[in-house]
């Protein structure tokens, strides 16, 4: 299927189109029916893998597959530790800026470098808390369905996630990775979609002589970009979990909500789950509030909020950056298989942050493809990985700096459409 010209052409691909089969159809119908943009002319003649799982699970030795209680425990632990130091040192900040040898001014200034510098750590921290919490959704924390389940819920309740909740849709969006119909985040939209859900696209579409005025200045300079970024990464976690933002569309349900049971992406079995998670969240919010009476909401707002803040944040910017890239194919019904769309993520490296955040960006690609494999092995495995398709598309790792990345991936990665051949679509702006 073309990209629509008109806009009769876009009243004929609705949303809805999208989950009744609209992509999947877009599978048939050969080459060579679409204009190559300049950007994506090195997609033409894309071949996706057509490897065997097998084949590559064969490259990889039996024991990084091995999962440790204990090693995972130490983990655990080690984070656990560095969050109570960093809450213990913050106890001080107030008391020990105060006995500086400054004046007035100079002492609030160090006070407030401090509490930032403990702001930012935290959220380090806990990001890589957040982490474990995420492998025990996964099974890859012990061979213990009941250990993972009762430390994972834990550990993301303290976090405001509802594990139950988060765990399923996130086993769906694995199973799914890159399929346009069936994958439950970060789903971009078509060309077609994306120009049917905006009136002054579908304006600009039907009319070659239509004039967007300030408003398509506005909405391509760097400083729309910048907000929408900072929109994105404060408020992009919540609003997904509260409002499905950023997952895929159910036109014919209405508002999807981690917090309904009765959610298009749960089944009636999953009631018990997302009502425990639901009874999780809400009693941690009800222990935040207590805490405020008690300490004051100044004190929660300073030692949990903002460091949770930061959570949400490097939580989007690592699942953003690992998803959204202009050499990352996805795929409707007809072209789609696990590896082709679990391949089809991208390695990332934070430097120093690799290590608090338990590897989870610069071996993603191999956590997708073997999410059970503990975070302490994936490391290793992605060496071997990146060796056995070394000479081919498939392996991606992208080291551009963290802040341009972002910046890269939001400003080209708008929609995606074929290039060369029905059902395979890339990334274009």
């Amino acid at each position: 299927m073309a990209p629509p010209a008109t806009i009769s052409d876009v009243a004929n691909y609705t949303l809805s189109q999208r989950r009744g089969g609209g992509a999947a159809s877009a599978g048939k119908g050969g080459k060579g029916k679409h204009a190559t943009p300049a950007r994506n002319a090195d997609k033409v003649g894309y071949q996706p893998i057509d490897m065997s799982l097998k084949e590559l699970r064969d490259a990889i030795p039996a024991h990084l597959f091995e999962r440790s209680a204990f090693k995972s425990f130490l983990w655990t632990f080690h984070d656990l530790i560095l969050a109570a130091a960093l809450a213990y040192g913050a106890m001080h900040i107030d008391s020990f800026s105060e006995t500086l040898p400054l004046d007035v001014t100079a002492r609030a200034a160090v006070r407030w470098m401090l509490w930032a510098a403990y702001w930012v750590a935290q959220g380090i921290v806990c990001t890589g808390i957040w982490v474990i919490a995420h492998e025990c959704g996964h099974q890859s924390f012990s061979s213990s369905k009941a250990l993972n389940n009762t430390v994972g819920y834990i550990l993301h309740t303290a976090l405001l996630v509802p594990y139950h909740a988060w765990r399923i849709t996130h086993s769906k969006h694995h199973k799914a990775t890159n399929h346009l119909t069936n994958d439950q985040v970060f789903v971009p939209h078509t060309r077609a979609e994306l120009i049917a859900s905006d009136p002054k696209l579908r304006e600009r579409n039907a009319s070659p002589d239509y004039d967007p005025g300030h408003d398509s200045l506005l909405q391509e300079s760097p400083l729309f970009s910048l907000l929408g970024i900072v929109f994105m990464l404060t408020f992009g976690w919540p609003a997904y979990i509260i409002n499905n933002t950023s997952g895929q569309k159910y036109p014919e349900y209405g508002w999807a909500s981690h917090f309904f049971p009765s959610s298009p992406f749960f089944e009636p079995r999953n009631y018990g789950d997302i009502i425990l998670s639901n009874i999780g969240v809400f009693g941690m919010l009800g222990l935040l509030g207590y805490a405020g009476s008690v300490f004051g909401v100044a004190a929660v707002v300073k030692f949990y909020v903002i460091p949770y803040l930061f959570v949400n944040m490097w939580l989007v910017i690592i699942t953003f950056l690992q998803h959204t890239h202009p050499d990352l194919p996805h795929y409707s019904a007809d072209t789609f298989t696990f590896l082709r769309g679990a391949i089809a993520t991208v390695d990332r490296d934070y430097g120093i942050l690799n290590y608090f955040f338990h590897n989870i960006a610069d071996s993603h690609v191999v956590h997708h493809i073997w999410s059970t494999m503990p975070h302490y092995n994936a490391i290793k495995a992605t060496e071997i990985l990146r060796e056995k398709l070394k000479g081919t598309p498939y392996y991606k790792m992208d080291k551009t700096p963290i802040a341009k990345a972002i910046w890269q991936s939001w400003t080209t990665c708008k929609f995606v459409e074929p290039v060369d051949q029905e059902g395979v679509y890339w990334f274009n702006n």
